[in-house]
């Protein structure tokens, strides 16, 4: 992980100076997205984020993976970190910092959803969920625990391209390559934090997906297939912990 954690030119804002708190692994990646008003997702966001365009369109990303080795800095991995996770995010920034504000995440692991919610004031979940590697791709399923009405995603994907980097100035660059997140806690305050990784090496994709309920509870006016599709095998990554931000 350490070698893979040297490059930095490839990013758009200095490393933090101070060391990173958690590390992680995310494979077998896919990003599904599909272009959306901003005007839509403007209730959805704190005030004093701006929501990102692309060509005059904002943009929503459902994003499945495999968590492995989650851990705290110096500290071995423990039983229950790797695991499923899926999330819904958008695209937004603040004071020249673009990042990723998260609508929801679910996981399998409840120590990954204690964690989240504890530590980054994220909006997470617990959810029975599988992601099995078979013949036709990687079959996923996720049905979010604990709620009156189902959430249900369950997809099967696959990459269809050799893996590359994206060129900067490209949508799939700017809805990839982000290396901050921002989250708002119970009580109203806003949090960054910051996370660093090598380039993504993307591939093309193609994906089935069977059901999504994951825009339904936040009344997003989305539907249909994917606009756009890609897949990641791996990738290693390390966080620091969140920063407040003024109001």
């Amino acid at each position: 992980m350490e070698a893979s954690l040297d490059r930095v030119d490839h990013r758009p804002w200095l490393r933090p100076d101070r060391p990173w708190s958690w590390r992680q692994s995310w494979c077998d990646r896919l990003f599904a997205h599909w272009p959306v008003a901003a005007a839509a997702l403007r209730p959805l966001v704190p005030a004093s984020l701006e929501i990102e365009e692309f060509d005059g369109s904002a943009w929503v990303g459902v994003v499945a993976s495999r968590v492995r080795g989650v851990a705290r800095r110096s500290l071995p991995k423990l039983p229950g970190t790797s695991f499923p996770e899926l999330n819904l995010r958008l695209y937004v920034t603040r004071d020249g910092r673009p990042g990723i504000f998260f609508l929801s995440l679910d996981a399998a692991s409840r120590l990954a959803v204690w964690v989240g919610r504890r530590f980054f004031y994220l909006p997470y979940a617990h959810a029975w969920m599988h992601a099995d590697i078979a013949p036709d791709g990687v079959r996923y399923r996720s049905v979010r625990a604990h709620v009156a009405t189902p959430v249900v995603f369950e997809a099967v994907y696959r990459a269809t391209s050799p893996p590359y980097e994206a060129r900067q100035g490209t949508l799939e660059h700017w809805l990839t390559e982000r290396y901050c997140l921002y989250a708002q806690s119970r009580a109203g305050a806003l949090y960054r934090a910051d996370v660093h990784h090598a380039p993504w090496l993307l591939q093309q994709a193609e994906a089935v997906i069977h059901e999504n309920d994951l825009f339904r509870p936040h009344g997003l006016p989305v539907a249909g297939d994917p606009a756009l599709l890609h897949f990641a095998r791996r990738l290693d990554v390390v966080l620091w912990s969140p920063e407040p931000l003024a109001r």
